[in-house]
């Protein structure tokens, strides 16, 4: 593995970047605990000052960012600069609710004196994040614990290493102090070595299964608090009376978006027999009108994936497909562009063993079932290991939630395209993971809960909670 940006779109390699030494991630140790103990003392409204001017920098410069993102990973350019808002917004976000979050709760007891929670840091976080948002997945961990006084060890992927540094360097530039945020280009075996460190004491990673079980494991082998985001295979359910239109000019969407290339993409259709024909049709009439391109050229609406090697794989998955019976309705020919260009695919005919029905594709296939009850919807939506997200169209929105209620996902939206806001609270269940980022949920990830009582006096008669008065006679 080595850090290097390949423009995906012109297959240019831009720069490499060398591997961080094992005294830089013990420079960057010393530096973020010596900044925690210093935000320890530090009062929170400087925080949220620093954190609005990070902020104001991610919109100055949205185009200098968006223009990174787009040649680290290959995203349209438009969705760059998007995902440099996001980013702001999230900064503000946590800047404005942070000091309501963290503020002391008082609890009634019949123990004597008075009791309240108060919320303090706990420590450095050591966070992995992956590729496909390379902006908006540091910040979403970074805003609330820079908040709450937890600097941050970043390991980013080895195919967006611009992407993170320049989010780095937009963090010191708006005026946090060194240590805030630290990107280093590590391997797995430092990633190990820095939870096993006691200055570390949580962890955050958003990526595959197989990379959140080795991460986990460390954790929880270090006794280090951990979340996990590891990504799904999120069913889009139509019901027989959902307004077709409306269900149309999301679909298509909810597949395509960053080409495919998102944890909480639409990737199971689940329609009901009284709309499949239509629905597929429709998909297909969408599916054709996108067009290849240039991911700066405002023209184009279909980008490039990230890297050869993802695409590769994504072509055997579907192949593997194919050869287990699936059956192609659109799609599956070469784009005659040199970038990694992957054509929107539309696979029908899949069973339960065919291997595409358990198996996360990341790219644009879309697969599409036809079932004849509601409660079949139900059920092959929750046959899956995976659980982070999901869609329900129905034409009784109330009714359509009460379905939403039955998936076993973390996450629902009924009539509406899947969004990721700073106030609703992102993760997944079963092997999708654990924990939850952004909202008060996630600001809370990493914090110490403590409890404090406060008597006025002592009273040694107070037997609550077990404890017996002596008699010293």
């Amino acid at each position: 593995m080595t850090y290097r940006t390949v423009n995906p779109y012109t297959n240019e390699l831009i720069k490499e970047y060398p591997f961080a030494t094992d005294r830089d991630l013990e420079s960057a140790l010393s530096d973020s605990y010596s900044l925690y103990k210093k935000m320890k003392t530090q009062d929170l409204s400087e925080r949220a000052s620093i954190l609005h001017n990070i902020a104001k920098y991610f919109r100055d410069h949205e185009d200098e960012l968006g223009k990174i993102c787009t040649v680290d990973m290959g995203k349209l350019f438009i969705e760059s600069k998007g995902e440099v808002e996001l980013c702001a917004i999230i900064a503000d976000y946590f800047a404005d609710h942070a000091g309501e979050f963290l503020k002391p709760e008082k609890i009634d007891t019949i123990a004597t004196g008075e009791a309240e929670i108060q919320k303090h840091a706990t420590g450095v976080i050591m966070t992995v994040e992956p590729w496909n948002f390379p902006y908006y997945q540091i910040m979403r961990v970074f805003a609330p614990n820079f908040m709450v006084g937890n600097p941050m060890i970043l390991k980013d992927p080895s195919n967006t290493p611009a992407s993170a540094q320049a989010f780095a360097d937009a963090i010191l530039a708006a005026g946090a102090p060194k240590g805030a945020l630290t990107n280093l280009f590590l391997q797995y075996d430092q990633v190990t070595k820095a939870i096993e460190d006691f200055r570390v004491q949580g962890v955050a990673l958003t990526g595959s299964e197989r990379g959140g079980r080795s991460v986990a494991e460390a954790a929880g082998k270090n006794l280090k608090k951990s979340t996990m985001e590891l990504g799904g295979v999120d069913p889009f359910i139509i019901l027989e009376d959902a307004n077709v239109e409306d269900v149309n000019n999301i679909a298509w969407r909810a597949r395509l978006y960053n080409c495919g290339q998102v944890c909480t993409s639409s990737k199971r259709f689940i329609v009901s027999d009284k709309l499949y024909d239509q629905f597929v049709n429709k998909l297909i009439e969408n599916f054709n009108k996108v067009k290849p391109g240039d991911p700066m050229d405002p023209a184009t609406t279909l980008a490039p994936m990230n890297t050869e090697k993802a695409k590769n794989k994504l072509q055997s998955q579907l192949d593997d497909a194919i050869a287990h019976g699936a059956k192609v309705v659109y799609g599956n020919k070469r784009i005659d562009l040199p970038g990694q260009f992957f054509m929107p695919t539309i696979l029908t005919n899949i069973d339960k063993n065919n291997p595409a029905y358990h198996e996360e594709m990341f790219g644009p296939i879309a697969q599409v079932y036809k079932v004849h009850s509601e409660q079949e919807a139900i059920d092959l939506a929750n046959d899956s290991d995976l659980g982070l997200g999901g869609i329900v169209f129905g034409g009784d929105a109330d009714h359509a939630a009460e379905v939403a209620s039955q998936i076993e996902t973390g996450m629902v939206f009924v009539n509406n395209f899947m969004s990721s806001l700073p106030e609703l609270p992102f993760g997944g269940v079963k092997n999708s993971g654990y924990g939850r980022e952004m909202s008060k949920i996630g600001q809370m990830a990493f914090v110490n809960e403590q409890l404090i009582v406060k008597a006025n006096h002592p009273n040694l008669d107070n037997i609550a909670g077990g404890l017996v008065s002596i008699d010293p006679k």
